[in-house]
């Protein structure tokens, strides 16, 4: 117990320190990356790429979306700057002490992030990094470890603090695999799936899956399909919409396999794909059915309504002609 007070008390020792010095983002905001971040993401909100909208908008002007935060200060390609007199900075030290007692592995836990004012176009920020807190050691599925919470602060030009971040992960002591609990086992019982919050705008997907169907919303006003459910049409901002059936026809747009944490009571490697159905939208959901060597990008998949749970169906794809799985609709 004393070793463990011990590293406790030094780890303690590194909250509030700064990581590092301020870092000052390579470029100013402005409407090419903020026109490029939309693109990617898929952002149709006209206040951050429509100047005559903007104007007319109660931002008066051009907005960077909130989500882009840290993407002005990202390094990129360039390299790592070296600390002050080649020393280790005080991360990197938390981060070899925290090795030298075995917690060797790190995986990322949570963000949050913090709005005081929107980012307009010339607008140039710097980020300050420092280690708010180390908990003691934790018991997690993965293996004991210990939480570092990072806050990253944002300022101005002028230093005035327009946003901040807490970035979280957990330094951990791997489990040798043959402890390595299944899924099943996390939880001493049985638990069901998570059932979805069921809005006004919702509501008809979910009764769709009910009766076997996948159901997609199209606007009344100008005929565009949109998933997932929202209230407005991102196109022409109508509130009316219709439900259309989609054929469950569509192809593997991207993919990722869950390994951790193993969450009961589904089953690990869990792949979830994301599927550009042929009526042009994408649908999250569980890839079925197809060897991981298998997978391909472009791939031709086909939605089944499978009832997971007594009362819960979900829509899951697997690749084109493949059979069934049974108790589908």
């Amino acid at each position: 117990m004393a070793d463990a007070e011990d590293l406790t008390t030094q780890l303690k020792r590194f909250e509030g320190r700064a990581v590092d010095v301020p870092v000052l983002a390579p470029d100013s905001v402005n409407a090419s990356m903020i026109l490029h971040w939309c693109e990617a993401v898929e952002d149709r909100n006209p206040v951050y790429t429509d100047p005559d909208f903007a104007q007319a908008s109660v931002h008066g002007g051009i907005v960077a979306p909130p989500t882009m935060l840290q993407a002005w200060t990202m390094r990129g390609l360039r390299p790592p700057a070296k600390p002050a007199g080649g020393r280790p900075g005080p991360q990197a030290q938390l981060f070899e002490l925290l090795d030298a007692a075995g917690f060797s592995s790190v995986v990322a836990t949570n963000c949050t992030q913090e709005y005081k004012r929107y980012l307009r176009p010339g607008d140039r920020i710097t980020v300050s990094t420092a280690i708010e807190s180390v908990s003691c050691e934790k018991q997690t599925a993965l293996g004991a470890g210990h939480f570092i919470t990072q806050r990253m602060t944002y300022c101005d030009q002028a230093g005035e603090e327009v946003a901040t971040m807490r970035f979280r992960l957990l330094k951990f002591r791997p489990l040798p695999a043959a402890q390595q609990p299944p899924a099943a086992a996390v939880s001493g019982k049985a638990r069901r799936r998570p059932r979805p919050g069921i809005t006004h705008d919702n509501r008809f997907f979910w009764e769709g899956l009910g009766e076997g169907k996948l159901l997609v919303q199209r606007c009344a006003s100008c005929g565009t399909l949109r998933h997932p459910p929202g209230p407005m049409c991102p196109r022409c901002q109508s509130l009316d919409w219709k439900a259309q059936q989609a054929s469950g026809r569509g192809v593997l747009y991207s993919w990722v396999v869950m390994h951790h944490p193993p969450v009961p009571p589904f089953e690990y490697p869990n792949p979830i794909a994301l599927v550009e159905l042929e009526e042009g939208v994408r649908v999250v959901a569980q890839l079925v059915g197809v060897e991981r060597s298998a997978v391909e990008i472009g791939m031709p998949l086909v939605c089944e309504v499978v009832e997971v749970e007594e009362d819960f169906p979900l829509p899951q794809f697997r690749a084109a002609g493949e059979q069934e799985t049974p108790g589908a609709r």
